[in-house]
C-alpha cells in the first residue's frame, strides 16, 4: 500500500483506531447513562430523551424475546422510514441478541419476500402504512407453519405508526403517512408498536459478543437476488465510532439526518454515530428542502450528511434566503461527484467545503473520507485509520502508480464476514494478498501523486440513480414476470435530475406485439418494484445483441445509450 496520503493525513488524529470491544447496544445504554434527559432524537418537534430511548428499545427487546420468540442469532427485518421508530426497532433487535436487517420501504411484496426467506427471518417490524405489503407474507408464513413448524416465513410482525411520536405542536410540513392516526392491528401474528411496548416486559441479560452478527444488511451484485452482508458487532462498531472521529463530532453536535437509516451511510452517520457520542438526531423521514432549512435552523444544525441531489435541490430553493443555516459546519455524503459549480455556491452561503467519501454495504460505510481540513473536490479521499486500499491491475492486482486506472481493493476492520449463505459469492468478493484478505469492490479508480483516490467507472454492472444503487440482473428477474416481456436488458440513461435513471430495453413476444405500449411497461414495473429501481424509460427492439454464447451484451446497448448525440 502506497503511503503517499499520509501526508495530508488530519493533523490532530492518530492512524491508528482503538475501537471498543464491546456489543453495539452499550453504546446507548452508555450515553443514556451520561446524558439521560438530554435529546436523543427530535421528530417534527417532539424531543425523545436518551433515557425514555433505552427504555423504549428495552421494552421492545422483551417483547421480541417473550412474545415474537426471538434468539440470539436470529434475523428481524425492519422496514420502516426515518422515524423514532426505526431507531428504537434498530437497538431492540440489538438488544435481543438477534441481527437487524434492515429493508428499504420502497420495496414491494414480491422484492420483501425475497429477504424473508433469504435471511431466515420468522419477525419483521413494519408501519402501517406498508402493511398492505406485509400482510400477505405474514399469511403465507403462518399457514405454513400450520403444516410445518420447521417451514420458511413470517411468524410476527410490529405494526408501528409513525404518528404515535408526533406528541408536540408543530408548524413543520408533516407528510399523511406519518401524521395519520393509528389504526387497529387484529391479524393473528401481529401486534401494535403501542400495545408491545405497554407490556412492560423486560429483556433478558445480553448473551452476544463483538464477534456475533449484528447487522446484515443487502446489496446486490451483477446476477442474481440481493445478498446479506454479514456484519459484526466489531465491523459495525468501526465506523460508527471512526466516522464521528475523522469528522469531528461531539456530545454537543446536532445533527440532521435525512439521509435514509436502512443504507450504512445513513445508518452510521446519521444513526450510530451520533448515539455513540451522546449527541442529538433530528430526523426526516423523506427528502424536505423546506423542512431541511427549518429545521437547520431551529436546532442549529451542525452538521448533516446529503447526497448531492439534496444539495442541488436546498441550494436551489428560491426561498433559500428566509433560512439561516449559519450553524452547518460539516455537510457531507457521497454516492456521486459533487459538480463544482454546486461546490462553488455552498462554499459561498455556508463557508464549508462538501466532505466527499466512499464505501459500500460490504464496509458497513466509508472506507475512504477527505480530510476535513484538506478536502479535494470530485475526489473519494483518503483510506482511513488501519484501511489498506489500493488501486490494482483486475487481472493481476498488482499495485497500480498514480494516474493509471484500476480496480479499487480495500482491507480494514469493517469488512463483512461474508454473504450470508453465498460461499461462491463470497470466495469471488475477496483476494488475499500480502498476508491480508481485501474486498474486491469492482469500482475503478486512480489516485493522485498525493494518494488522494477518485472514481472513474464501475467494473460492476450498476446504475446510481440519485444515490440509490440500482442492480440491472435484479430489475430484468423482476420484469420478466411480465407475460409480454420476452427478453429485457436493463441499463442506464441519462438524466439531468438523478444523475442516471433505469431504462429497460425490451423485446416482446410475438403475441403482445402492437397490443402493449412501452408506457405500459413502465407502469407495470412502478406496480411491481420500488420506485427508485423502476424503469423509467422503456425502449422496444427487435432482438438483443448477443455474445457467441448466447449472453446478452449489454456494454453494447450501455454505449450506444451513452454515446454523445
Amino acid at each position: 500500500m502506497s503511503k503517499r496520503h499520509l501526508a495530508h493525513w488530519p493533523r490532530l488524529l492518530p492512524q491508528h483506531l482503538t475501537l471498543p470491544a464491546t456489543h453495539l447496544y452499550r453504546n446507548l445504554e452508555v450515553s443514556a447513562m451520561r446524558y439521560p434527559d438530554k435529546a436523543a432524537l427530535v421528530f417534527y418537534d417532539a424531543a425523545i430523551s436518551y433515557a425514555r430511548l433505552q427504555d423504549e428499545s428495552e421494552r421492545l427487546a422483551a417483547h421480541l424475546q417473550q412474545r415474537c420468540g426471538v434468539r440470539r442469532g436470529d434475523r428481524v427485518l425492519l422496514y420502516l422510514q426515518n422515524s423514532p421508530q426505526f431507531v428504537i426497532g434498530y437497538y431492540a433487535i440489538l438488544r435481543a441478541d438477534a441481527v437487524v436487517v434492515p429493508v428499504n420501504p420502497m420495496n414491494l411484496s414480491e422484492e420483501l419476500r425475497h429477504y424473508v426467506l433469504d435471511a431466515g427471518a420468522r419477525t419483521i417490524l413494519a408501519p402501517q402504512d406498508l402493511w398492505a405489503q406485509v400482510r400477505p407474507l405474514l399469511h403465507e408464513g403462518l399457514a405454513a407453519a400450520a403444516a410445518d413448524a420447521q417451514a420458511p416465513g413470517l411468524r410476527h410482525a410490529v405494526v408501528a405508526a409513525y404518528g404515535d411520536y408526533l406528541t408536540a405542536p408543530t408548524d413543520l410540513a408533516v407528510p399523511a403517512f406519518v401524521s395519520a392516526p393509528r389504526e387497529p392491528v387484529e391479524e393473528p401474528g401481529a401486534c401494535a408498536w403501542m400495545d408491545a411496548l405497554a407490556a412492560g416486559l423486560r429483556p433478558g441479560p445480553i448473551a452476544a459478543g463483538p464477534d456475533d452478527l449484528a447487522v446484515m444488511p443487502y446489496t446486490s451484485g451483477t446476477t442474481g437476488q440481493p445478498k446479506g452482508c454479514m456484519h459484526t458487532h466489531r465491523s459495525v462498531m468501526y465506523n460508527t465510532v471512526s466516522g464521528g472521529i475523522w469528522l469531528g463530532t461531539t456530545p454537543d453536535a446536532v445533527s440532521l439526518t435525512v439521509l435514509p437509516l436502512f443504507h450504512v451511510t445513513g445508518m452510521q452517520g446519521g444513526m450510530n454515530s451520533p448515539l455513540y457520542t451522546g449527541s442529538t438526531i433530528v430526523l426526516l423521514p423523506r427528502w424536505d428542502r423546506d423542512a431541511a432549512a427549518q429545521l437547520i435552523a431551529r436546532y442549529r444544525v451542525t452538521n448533516t450528511q446529503m447526497i448531492v441531489t439534496m444539495v442541488v435541490n436546498l441550494l436551489s430553493n428560491p426561498r433559500l434566503a428566509e433560512y439561516d443555516l449559519s450553524s452547518i459546519r460539516r455537510l457531507s455524503g457521497g454516492g456521486a461527484a459533487m459538480p463544482e459549480a454546486v461546490a462553488a455556491k455552498l462554499q459561498e452561503l455556508c463557508q464549508i467545503d462538501y466532505i466527499e467519501g466512499y464505501g459500500m454495504s460490504e464496509t458497513m460505510a466509508a472506507t475512504h473520507i477527505n480530510p476535513p481540513d484538506r478536502p479535494r473536490k470530485q475526489c473519494l479521499g483518503i483510506p482511513i485509520f488501519d484501511v489498506d486500499a489500493r488501486v490494482v491491475d483486475p487481472a493481476t492486482f498488482t499495485e497500480l502508480p498514480p494516474g493509471e486506472v484500476g480496480e479499487i481493493i480495500v482491507h480494514g476492520p469493517q469488512l463483512m464476514q461474508g454473504y450470508w449463505g453465498q460461499a461462491e459469492a463470497t470466495a469471488q468478493a475477496f483476494v488475499t494478498l500480502d498476508g491480508k484478505r481485501f474486498l474486491r469492490t469492482g469500482d475503478l479508480a486512480r489516485t493522485d501523486e498525493d494518494g488522494y483516490f477518485f472514481m472513474v467507472d464501475r467494473l460492476k454492472r450498476m446504475i446510481n440513480a440519485s444515490g440509490y444503487k440500482v442492480w440491472p440482473a435484479e430489475v430484468e428477474a423482476l420484469m420478466y414476470a411480465h407475460p409480454a416481456i420476452q427478453e429485457v436488458c436493463v441499463i442506464a440513461a441519462r438524466d439531468e435530475r438523478r444523475g442516471e435513471t433505469v431504462k429497460a430495453v425490451v423485446v416482446l413476444r410475438d403475441a403482445f406485439r402492437g397490443q402493449v405500449s412501452e408506457q405500459d411497461i413502465v407502469d407495470w414495473a412502478h406496480g411491481h418494484m420500488a420506485a427508485y429501481k423502476s424503469p423509467r424509460l422503456v425502449s422496444f427492439v427487435d432482438s438483443l445483441p448477443k455474445s457467441g454464447t448466447g449472453k446478452v451484451q449489454w456494454r453494447a446497448l450501455q454505449e450506444r445509450e451513452s454515446a454523445p448525440r
